[in-house]
């Protein structure tokens, strides 16, 4: 199965709940690669690569975590990377 990767911005109650770090290691534990940030509009915009599937899991996990409350995503594919190894907080 081919790899994807996926520049998304969530909105919603999406910072200051652990939204990054609660990404951080469902991605790993889905062995997924990429990061995540706060913005300062009160957003957080990930990208993430892998197997589709593995990023859809990742987003219910998100989605279904009792703090995060994710109102809508603004997602595009977007270029995959080979440079990198796991997934980051920044």
């Amino acid at each position: 199965m081919s790899e994807v990767r996926k520049h998304i911005v969530f909105h919603g109650r999406v910072q200051g709940v652990g939204f990054r770090y609660t990404a951080k290691y469902a991605a790993s534990s889905l062995e997924l690669t990429g990061w995540a940030r706060n913005e300062y509009d009160g957003t957080v915009t990930m990208e993430v690569q892998g197997r589709e599937p593995m990023i859809n899991k990742l987003l219910m996990r998100l989605n279904h975590d009792r703090f995060i409350s994710i109102e809508w995503m603004d997602a595009k594919e977007i270029p995959l990377r080979d440079d990198e190894h796991g997934f980051t907080v920044r």
